[in-house]
């Protein structure tokens, strides 16, 4: 059923029918009586009118929907570019990659896609504070405005540099935040901590390494770390297997709740990935509320996907009950699993 055309549930005496600008119907000429039949009407909805107009508005995009970052760049280049040419967004897969390796990327994007919206990823580093920071560095050095923050178990100075670096009053008095952090949470009280203000501690441990200005210290007690947050329900990779009826809904009422106490000027969106991969999903996570979707799994299929064509092959073949919880190799030493494919390897078993 196509969703941008109007959509008429018809009583025939087959029984409850639904059609889409069927001609046959809408051709044959009124009869007496034929309103009677039409039991319900949906109106046409275009696709750019899903989500939250809000979101689409902030980060220049046309559809709501996010292809999520891919760690070792299988969220490529060439897959970013794609999306923002054709009104969505893509996160660069930085997880994983050198410094350099990354720097290149972002050369590239940025000659490329010029003011169209893309942004890079920015994964916790538990053991590597400094990569995390050398990071940030190289992304406020070339002015990347968009980062998908993953992984966090709590709020780090390098995630606190980049969301408040820049920040400033224009000349009416509105709050400027040029960095836009767009986490990906699969925990009510690790989104707390996104949906609050900036840690105070932070933010004067970087005021006193220079780091900072004192009006960016101070403004920062007006935001929240981050506008956006994708509540990540059951996914491949790293994840806590929440299901997304109870997920997402528990997500947008911690929304409402810090909208109602924090006052913020600008509203907060929750988006929702984790097992969206088909038309169906797709408009069940619109249908529960979500300001957007995010895709990741299922774009690893993708031609653009940086990735072997034989990876490619055996995750088309795979279904939902062929796959299983693995040792993650880059949080093996605290005990962390990742969801992997299980059909075709030997990995998991």
């Amino acid at each position: 059923m196509q969703v941008n055309k109007p959509i008429f549930a018809i009583q025939t005496d087959e029984g409850l029918k639904f059609i889409s600008k069927d001609k046959k119907f809408f051709t044959t000429g009124a009869k007496d009586g034929m309103g009677d039949h039409i039991k319900a009407f949906v109106p046409a909805v275009r696709l750019e009118n899903l989500g939250d107009k809000g979101f689409k508005k902030r980060h220049g995009l046309t559809y709501p929907y996010i292809a999520g970052a891919m760690a070792n760049g299988i969220t490529s280049a060439a897959m970013v570019k794609t999306m923002a040419r054709n009104g969505m967004m893509g996160f660069f897969g930085a997880g994983g990659l050198c410094l350099q390796k990354i720097e290149e990327n972002i050369i590239d994007l940025k000659a490329s896609l010029k003011d169209k919206p893309f942004g890079f990823n920015l994964i916790h580093s538990l053991e590597d504070p400094d990569h995390e920071m050398a990071t940030v560095d190289l992304y406020l050095k070339h002015k990347i405005t968009r980062i998908s923050a993953a992984a966090f178990m709590r709020m780090t100075p390098a995630l606190v540099y980049y969301r408040i670096k820049g920040m400033y009053q224009d000349s009416q008095g509105r709050i400027v935040t040029p960095n836009h952090i767009i986490a990906k949470v699969s925990r009510i009280e690790i989104a707390r901590q996104f949906f609050a203000r900036p840690p105070e501690k932070l933010v004067n441990q970087l005021l006193e390494k220079g780091l900072i200005t004192q009006e960016e210290a101070d403004l920062s007690a007006y935001i929240p770390m981050a506008r956006d947050l994708t509540a990540e329900a059951d996914s491949g990779g790293h994840t806590d297997n929440r299901p997304a009826l109870t997920l997402l809904p528990t997500m947008i009422a911690l929304k409402n709740e810090f909208m109602e106490t924090c006052h913020y000027k600008e509203p907060l969106c929750v988006g929702l990935a984790g097992g969206i991969a088909t038309p169906e999903s797709a408009a069940a996570a619109f249908g529960m509320g979500a300001a957007y979707i995010l895709t990741g799994s299922i774009n690893q299929s993708c031609v653009e996907a940086d990735i072997c064509k034989d990876v490619k092959k055996l995750l088309c073949r795979a279904a939902q009950a062929d796959v299983a919880m693995a040792p993650a190799a880059d949080m093996f030493e605290i005990g962390a699993k990742v969801q992997v494919l299980k059909r075709g390897t030997l990995f998991p078993m």
